[in-house]
């Protein structure tokens, strides 16, 4: 039978931890790679109509959409709808919603809100109006029109 030597003065190596930054990296590069930023999900289906003089919006952080087409599941109906966020909403709604919107923006940024009305190349000019009188009552008189460059 053997002895167990305990006493042998034998130490244990050191963890090597030269290549941990690169793991690190490597697995924030996948998460910033593979995961995606919430944004909504379309109830209404528009076709935004074409313009000659299109330009891009400034910053996008400050740009609140307003959705108005034909609903994507006939069971909300075939007719004009409008989406704020992730639900349908009447025109009355716009007020609230607006309030809502600069509430999440910081106090200096809240005069340079822009709102962007994304509506169907079909959506009746009434309706469009009464959007906008509803977005001048609550406010918000920076208003951009969601539009594709037209073809020539």
């Amino acid at each position: 039978m053997g002895k167990f030597n305990k006493s042998g003065g034998k130490e244990l190596p050191e963890l090597n931890t030269s290549s941990l930054p690169d793991m690190i990296f490597a697995i924030l590069f996948f998460f910033m790679v593979t995961v995606t930023m919430r944004s909504e999900e379309l109830m209404v289906k528009f076709r935004i109509p074409a313009a000659s003089e299109v330009q891009k919006l400034e910053k996008k952080s400050l740009v609140t959409f307003i959705n108005i087409g034909i609903p994507t599941d006939p069971r909300l109906g075939t007719g004009t709808q409008m989406q704020l966020n992730d639900k349908l909403a009447a025109v009355s709604d716009i007020q609230d919603y607006i309030a809502q919107e600069k509430s999440s923006l910081n106090e200096a940024d809240q005069q340079f809100m822009t709102v962007s009305i994304k509506a169907d190349e079909n959506t009746k000019m009434q309706y469009i109006s009464d959007v906008k009188q509803a977005l001048r009552k609550a406010y918000a008189l920076k208003i951009s029109y969601s539009a594709r460059k037209a073809e020539n």
